[in-house]
């Protein structure tokens, strides 16, 4: 085996990456003209101060985030066989926890894939490559999922900041088979497709798919407004279980166009209504009529991207729940998610409680809900656990 460059932490550094968190920042690193001259990607054995080996890591010293921890075991042979291993262990869980082939497959740090995250959709895959390290591991990964799952279609993916902030260009690669449109899903037993290629992220959002399933328990009979729907999962699951009509809201018309798709698939379009445009703008128009749901859902995009956002998204959050609040009819649900992992989940409750109350409403939370377990959380990253849903009883 090739000798691998060696990259060592500063004295009394340790501590945390010792107590289980996965990343390396480039200021606990002990600077020497080797490290610059590391290739973007590469394994590396990390040591301590002293020269005790902690494990391998991805290397990328054009990051914030300069090491990714892959393993502990320092003499681990880094191939698509150690891929598969890791795989196999993240499929048997998700058939377990799921039941179905559609899912995330694995779940960046949490599933041992720094910076990469795969999601299943019955026999296609896509690999979303965020990290230096596991974009320079993409043949060996594809090869574990080949030799794994056997899929018809294998497609790399990956844009967005954090690929910017690695180094890395966009990529949009199919690998195997063939890709012609969109691909089929199943979601609590109710039928959708999407674009893998061209839809956001991966094409799907399979971490609300409990959160799905909560609204839908509670929606038999209920009028709905699914506020930044995408393909209004939350609408379509609500519908066909009873829920008597939706408005799905979204500013994305290829996105409407799925989710009406999928009220035809589903046999609820008669139910279905869609409008196109902002929720900011048309909220307080809902809110200033005589118009009013049992149901409203609020899923909007990350107000909070990075820590400089906070206060900009605070107030954001704030006022979506006010607006929202306002559009719920007496005893009505109001469910309000944020994204963002730079919005503590303390502060999204008391903007949320704020913001209902601006709207001269009273609430109860009911729940307090994550994503679903196929998006596992790192517990030395408390950064996984971005997913945030927050669904209240409005008097």
């Amino acid at each position: 085996m090739t000798k691998r460059p060696t990259i060592h932490l500063k004295s009394g550094e340790e501590r945390r990456v010792l107590g289980g968190h996965p990343w390396v920042y480039s200021n606990e690193l002990q600077a020497s003209p080797e490290l610059k001259a590391i290739k973007p990607g590469s394994t590396v054995t990390l040591r301590q101060a002293d020269g005790k080996p902690i494990g391998l890591a991805f290397f990328n010293p054009k990051s914030l985030i300069s090491g990714r921890v892959i393993t502990r075991d320092h003499a681990a042979v880094i191939d698509a066989q150690f891929w598969q291993r890791r795989l196999e262990r993240a499929l048997k869980l998700r058939d377990r926890l799921i039941g179905v082939p559609y899912y995330r497959l694995a779940h960046a740090e949490a599933d041992g894939l720094p910076g990469c995250v795969i999601d299943r959709y019955g026999d296609v895959i896509v690999i979303d490559v965020s990290s230096a390290g596991m974009d320079a591991e993409i043949e060996h990964l594809a090869a574990a999922v080949d030799a794994l799952l056997k899929p018809r279609v294998i497609l790399v993916r990956g844009d967005g900041p954090a690929r910017e902030l690695e180094g890395l260009e966009p990529i949009s690669n199919v690998l195997k088979g063939t890709l012609d449109g969109p691909v089929d899903i199943i979601e609590n037993g109710v039928k959708f497709q999407c674009d893998p290629r061209a839809g956001q992220k991966t094409g799907w959002f399979f971490d609300q798919r409990d959160n799905r399933a909560l609204i839908a328990r509670l929606a038999k009979g209920a009028k709905m407004l699914d506020a930044y729907c995408y393909m209004s999962g939350f609408g379509n699951q609500s519908l066909t279980a009873g829920a008597e009509h939706v408005l799905a809201l979204d500013r994305s018309a290829p996105a409407l166009e799925f989710a009406k798709q999928a009220a035809t698939l589903n046999g609820v379009a008669d139910r279905f209504e869609t409008r196109m445009g902002d929720a900011f703008d048309i909220l307080p128009e809902i809110a200033q009529s005589d118009r009013r749901f049992d149901i409203v859902v609020a899923d909007p995009p990350a107000f909070v991207k990075s820590r400089k956002d906070f206060h900009q998204g605070a107030r954001a959050y704030r006022k979506l729940a006010r607006l929202a609040a306002s559009c719920v009819g007496k005893d009505g649900i109001l469910m309000l998610c944020s994204c963002s992992h730079n919005m503590p989940a303390d502060e999204l409750i008391k903007q949320a409680a704020r913001g209902i109350q601006e709207a001269g409403r009273t609430a109860r939370m009911l729940y307090h809900t994550g994503a679903a377990p196929d998006h596992p959380v790192h517990p030395g990253l408390p950064e996984s656990a971005y997913l945030k849903a927050l669904t209240f009883a409005i008097e």
